[in-house]
């Protein structure tokens, strides 16, 4: 008696969520495969973590998006004020997940590019000790760099403010008043 086949393992990705069904395929995070995570560095080390932490942002619940935010924060943007490299890296796919409506911490994403804005902890820390500026790897880059990717899009501020959500609307002014500076 012959037994019926079994199925092959399936070879698909299980642990990255996918976009809601009737998403537009030009969603955010389109770009993600673009940047090389992992050969550059957050806080833990290897950047490789940070699209699946953008991925339950963009498409997890209201607790699965703030549990990832929460790592994600951790990882480019340590203590609210420490940037790392993979931060300007980071920063265009956050600015497109404050556009999202359907991304439930918005207000959360603009406090963060906020602090990522306002980050001078390295270039503070080279004023006392230049000899930092010659490390290759070089810190106070990473954070110019990472502020300048704050700026570069700050023509969405606009959108952002013109919102009815209250908390999306504050989180977006304080964003603005530090870009002013």
């Amino acid at each position: 008696m012959r037994s019926a086949p079994t199925p092959e393992p399936s070879t698909q990705r299980t642990d990255r969520p996918t976009p809601p069904s009737g998403s537009p395929r030009n969603a955010p995070l389109a770009g993600l495969d673009g940047v090389p995570w992992s050969e550059i560095q957050d806080s833990s080390g290897s950047a490789a973590a940070i699209p699946g932490l953008l991925h339950k942002v963009a498409w997890g619940d209201a607790d699965t998006a703030r549990a990832a935010l929460g790592d994600l924060r951790k990882r480019i943007c340590q203590y609210g004020f420490v940037v790392e490299q993979a931060t300007a890296a980071t920063v265009p796919f956050l600015w497109e997940l404050a556009q999202w409506p359907q991304v439930s911490c918005r207000a959360q994403i603009i406090q963060l590019l906020k602090n990522i804005a306002d980050a001078r902890q390295w270039e503070t820390t080279a004023t006392a000790y230049p000899k930092l500026l010659n490390h290759r790897e070089n810190p106070v880059a990473w954070e110019r760099a990472a502020r300048q990717a704050v700026r570069a899009r700050r023509d969405e501020l606009g959108r952002l403010l013109a919102e009815g959500d209250s908390e999306i609307k504050r989180a977006t002014t304080e964003l603005a008043r530090t870009l002013r500076d």
